[in-house]
Formats: structure tokens, C-alpha cells, sequence
């Protein structure tokens, strides 16, 4: 696979998971659809959403609920569309919305492999490429990142670093729709720093690609570890979400 063509694939999910057109994204003025999660949509994406704003680098696509859509207009209207995700200007959007009952949730920043980039990393201890057999056992807190247990149908393929027999580190990814597969890593904290995090995670994203499916991976723009790890794995920056829910339900996630 090309980068263009995995950019491609990554924006055709992006539209079913928003109910939107892939073309969409890269059009030089904001475009504003009906809200609905697609039946392609990845699998994470749940009901109720009251707006979900997504960006490539190039615009806005809000797919955004009726009752909200007069907010949201003037929302990406009135600011330079890269601010939009950040403060001080989503207090402007979160204000308006908590009137209606709604507040900004999620917020995240998504990467694809560059092609010319990526490549298999070692690290100094003995790594092995596992299936979902081998997770029943890893469902743990220091395994949480790279398997989920709610989802566990999802749960792919892995690759585990070992040390004299210890699973030191763990990267494992989730076919969260039908061309993409989420990659996710844990390493243990006395292991840490020790190119095991990117070993993992370059060699995952390498054979993922060899099934022909795109590996993503995705992180919280402020955790500078996660972002050092997909730059140093091969993977650069793609695109942007964030996404307003019921304050209930973000109330709950806080207590």
C-alpha cells in the first residue's frame, strides 16, 4: 500500500463512521452532515453523539444532530478551523452546548504509517507474534491498553516482548472496522525507555499491513509518550476528532 491510498482508506472510514463522503475532508470550506453513525462505522463509536467534529488538515466535517446544528455552524465559522479543537475556543462551543444538555467528551489525535517510514524495529529482548488463543490470560491493568475487555471479539493479533520468558511488553490491535485495525501498547514500567514500546509497535503495524489492513493508531495530543512512540514507529499525524456526548453521561466518566 501507498501512503495516498492508506490516507484514502482511512477517510472512507471516517465517513461511514460519520455519515459522511470521503471527498468531504478535503474540501477547502467546512461541510456540515446529518448525525448518524454509520453501519460500517467503527465499532467504538456509540449512540448518543450530539455532534462529532472531524478534521484531515484541511476543513471541518461536522456531522452534528439537528437541535445542535445552528451552534456548531457558528462555532467552525467563527474560528480558524485548527483552534476549533483546543482551547480557548472550545469553551465557546462546550458553553452553548451545556445549555442543551451537551458537553465535549472525547478529544483525540489519530496517526497512519508513512510507508517510506516504517519498518520492523528490534529491541534486546525476544518478541513473538501472538493470536487471540494466546490473550485469554492477558486480560490485566498493565495489559489495558493494547486489549479491551469489553470488545474482546475484536482483538486480533498481538506481538509480546519477552524477558527470559516474561512478557515484558505487549502490543496488540483490534479490528475495529473492516480495513482498519487499532494498534494499541503497554510495556512494564521497568522496561520502559528501552526502544521495547517502538519494537512492539513498528513490528505489529508491519504485519498488519502484510494482511492488508490499515494499522492507526491513536492517542490524547498531551501524552507525550504515546506521540514520541508513533513518531519513532513509523507512524505521523493524520487527522483530528472530538466529540460532544449528554453531560450525564461525561459526568459519569469523571467520577
Amino acid at each position: 500500500m501507498t501512503n495516498k491510498e492508506i490516507l484514502q482508506i482511512a477517510m472512507e472510514q471516517s465517513a461511514l463512521d460519520i455519515n459522511c463522503k470521503a471527498d468531504d475532508f478535503l474540501r477547502n470550506h467546512h461541510v456540515i452532515v446529518k448525525s448518524g453513525v454509520g453501519q460500517g462505522a467503527r465499532k467504538y463509536y456509540k449512540e448518543p453523539i450530539a455532534c462529532n467534529l472531524v478534521s484531515y488538515g484541511n476543513n471541518i466535517v461536522a456531522s452534528v444532530r439537528d437541535e445542535y446544528r445552528d451552534i456548531v455552524e457558528e462555532y467552525i465559522g467563527k474560528f480558524e478551523f485548527y483552534h476549533c479543537f483546543e482551547t480557548p475556543n472550545m469553551h465557546w462551543l462546550n458553553e452553548r452546548l451545556l445549555t442543551k444538555g451537551q458537553k465535549i467528551c472525547f478529544m483525540a489525535e489519530y496517526y497512519l504509517p508513512d510507508v517510506k517510514k516504517l519498518q520492523a524495529l528490534s529491541c534486546d529482548y525476544e518478541m513473538k507474534m501472538l493470536g487471540q488463543p494466546d490473550f485469554v490470560n492477558l486480560y490485566k491493568p498493565e495489559w489495558s491498553n493494547a486489549l479491551c475487555e469489553d470488545r474482546k471479539e475484536l482483538d486480533v493479533l498481538g506481538i509480546g516482548a519477552y524477558d527470559r520468558g516474561k512478557l515484558i511488553g505487549f502490543a496488540a490491535c483490534s479490528a475495529d472496522c473492516d480495513t482498519m485495525w487499532q494498534i494499541g501498547i503497554d510495556v512494564l514500567p521497568e522496561y520502559r525507555r528501552r526502544g521495547v514500546a517502538a519494537a512492539l509497535t513498528s513490528s505489529l503495524a508491519v504485519e498488519i499491513l502484510r494482511r492488508g489492513k490499515v494499522p492507526f493508531y491513536c492517542s490524547a495530543w498531551s501524552n507525550i509518550k504515546s506521540v514520541r512512540n508513533a513518531v519513532k514507529s513509523g507512524f505521523i499525524p493524520a487527522w483530528v476528532e472530538m466529540t460532544a456526548k449528554p453531560e450525564n453521561i461525561v459526568n459519569e466518566m469523571n467520577k
